[in-house]
């Protein structure tokens, strides 16, 4: 069995969308991990909320995780209608390292919705199909429990989109470990893409990893769990955002590498050092950086909120 692939634009009536979301008794939250992205957060969210609340109320609420932001991300989301939150404020009793998994988890306590949709806070050319994409097919076919994104990524260099490149992680790392490991994840176009939407039930039985490797985890957790035929994917056209330097791209494949080996049962227990060691150019030659990867995953939501109920 295969995953199904859509076409953003088979979801684009959203008079149809809200007609089966009321008839299933649906809740839709919008959830957005942010750290740093007041250049684009504030228009992401204006553009989603005027098409998607005010003109047809496909969502009921979105909302951001914060990690700190030293910029104006979280006073942008909150002019332009978001509910805010700082990631080190909710379930502050537990304890948590900054990174994006970690944003995502939390949006789990506090969202209201029983479907969930994650974007990454820095599309540039966001449009609603990146969320009508996403939700459609959990709306229209009750068999499928997770939607996955997939489009064109060109690299913006100085402000102009190439159109070659993107998606270099996926192409070096994560799809030669699926080929071998996992044959049928291979199919998954963008494993590594920040858009998806699920069913909450499904979300709350998954731990997540605190950093990079949260894309990964999810997508290998929902494959055991569920199996591929639950799973669909979703053409959204093209990306447009900035792309992380060589050395940025090297700590997030690291960090998804722990998270796989993870998950190799001959391997859990195989982690001799969980830091980083690369190097980089400067003036005066080569120079060592080594960098701690936290190798934390969080517990399933569902547990954590049983305990607080004793």
């Amino acid at each position: 069995m295969m995953s199904r692939i859509f076409h953003h634009g088979e979801f684009s009536d959203l008079t149809l969308l809200l007609k089966r979301k009321l008839q299933q008794g649906f809740i839709l939250s919008l959830c957005i991990p942010t750290l740093n992205e007041e250049s684009t957060i504030g228009a992401l969210i204006c553009r989603l909320r005027k098409a998607l609340i005010e003109a047809i109320p496909i969502l009921d609420e979105i909302l951001i995780v914060d990690s700190g932001s030293c910029d104006h991300t979280r006073e942008e989301a909150q002019a332009a209608g978001a509910s805010v939150f700082l990631a080190s404020e909710i379930l502050p009793e537990l304890p948590s390292v900054p990174g994006k998994g970690t944003n995502l988890w939390k949006s789990l306590f506090v969202a209201k919705g029983n479907l969930l949709c994650f974007l990454d806070g820095d599309i540039r050319n966001i449009h609603p199909r990146f969320v009508y994409g996403l939700v459609g097919p959990l709306l229209m076919y009750p068999e499928i429990d997770y939607v996955k994104a997939f489009y064109n990524r060109p690299i913006l260099i100085d402000e102009d989109p190439r159109p070659i490149g993107g998606g270099r992680v996926t192409e070096i790392l994560v799809r030669p470990l699926f080929s071998i490991f996992f044959p049928s994840l291979s199919e998954i176009i963008q494993p590594l893409s920040g858009e998806y939407a699920a069913k909450r039930h499904l979300l709350e039985n998954l731990s997540f990893p605190a950093g990079y490797g949260v894309e990964t985890a999810l997508l290998l957790d929902i494959y055991h769990k569920v199996g591929i035929g639950k799973i669909a994917q979703v053409d959204l056209g093209e990306r447009l955002h900035h792309h992380q330097d060589i050395l940025a791209l090297g700590a997030m494949a690291f960090s998804i590498l722990q998270t796989f080996l993870r998950r190799i049962p001959k391997l859990q227990n195989f982690f001799p050092k969980n830091s980083l060691r690369q190097f980089y150019l400067g003036m005066d030659g080569y120079h060592l950086l080594e960098t701690d990867s936290s190798s934390k995953e969080y517990p399933p939501m569902l547990l954590v909120k049983a305990c607080r109920k004793k």
